[in-house]
């Protein structure tokens, strides 16, 4: 929704400032300037992505006008959750965890919890992060080193969208520039024609130009920045994860690696002291 608002805010001042300067909106209608800016725009972003990129940016373009479901509520489920998940460990030693891991949608904990097991990344994250604890396959230090190369892996996998989403922006001004070209052309061709004929294919070639820059830097460069903080939303959520999975396996108390992983946080998610006793309060009553 901030999203939308923003670009509302852009194309408002924009034309309201043309509109204020003497101009007409309906001067910068032009359809053919869209249609080739819009296509090259479209076929060069194609040309340079893999499948799975253009999937990926498409459900990233998606996510922005949602906005990131790693807030605070998230953090507050996720510290419950591995609480209660780290005090049944400790009462009843790791098999326990099972029958929960094997479907976190029916389990009496996670179930419990929709920013988990409403969230297939997140589930899938969880219980590949346990599976070597649970077989015995890996250390606490290699366990370690698994998540962060996972992590790597994810942190790569985001940032090719915007890399392509930043290129394509970088080649708008370009194209609205191919797009004013062949307006000039066009007008070439009707030079013996009268004043007002020229002005308007000229003023059309013109708009090319003008709506490049304006794609470029009004909404696909703000749409990459967009993702990007998003993408390091993501990241962050999952670094908790693999830190409190981290702290656990190396027998630190649950409530010692639930406060690691809260003072790791970013101010705007992050609970106060009284917030989290509170939260893990609750956990201890229901459990």
């Amino acid at each position: 929704m901030i999203v939308i608002v923003g670009f509302i805010v852009v194309i408002g001042c924009v034309l309201g400032g043309f509109s204020m300067a003497g101009g007409h909106v309906g001067a910068l209608w032009h359809p053919s300037e869209i249609v080739t800016i819009g296509g090259a725009a479209l076929g060069a972003l194609i040309v340079m992505s893999p499948k799975k990129v253009l999937i990926d940016l498409m459900k990233g373009l998606i996510a922005t006008l949602k906005g990131s479901p790693f807030g605070k509520k998230a953090y507050e489920e996720l510290f419950q959750s591995m609480y209660e998940v780290f005090r049944l460990v400790r009462r009843n030693g790791l098999l326990t965890l099972e029958s929960h891991l094997a479907d976190l949608h029916a389990s009496s904990i996670f179930g419990k919890y929709h920013t988990i097991s409403h969230n297939h990344h997140v589930s899938e994250f969880i219980v590949g992060a346990f599976a070597p604890v649970m077989d015995g396959s890996a250390t606490p230090e290699r366990l370690g080193q698994m998540m962060e190369m996972q992590l790597k892996t994810m942190a790569d996998e985001h940032h090719h969208p915007i890399s392509v989403l930043s290129k394509t922006a970088d080649g708008l001004p370009g194209f609205g520039i191919v797009a004013a070209v062949l307006g000039i052309v066009i007008t070439m061709g009707h030079i013996n024609g009268p004043v007002e004929e020229i002005g308007h294919k000229v003023g059309a070639a013109l708009v090319g130009t003008f709506l490049g820059i304006l794609l470029s830097y009004g909404f696909f460069a703000p749409l990459v920045t967009k993702l990007e903080f998003m993408g390091h939303e993501e990241m962050a959520y999952f670094k908790t994860i693999a830190a409190l999975i981290q702290g656990f396996v190396s027998d630190l108390p649950p409530k010692v690696c639930i406060e690691m992983a809260r003072r790791g946080l970013g101010a705007e998610v992050r609970p106060t002291p009284e917030q989290m006793e509170a939260l893990l309060k609750a956990v201890e009553t229901n459990g």
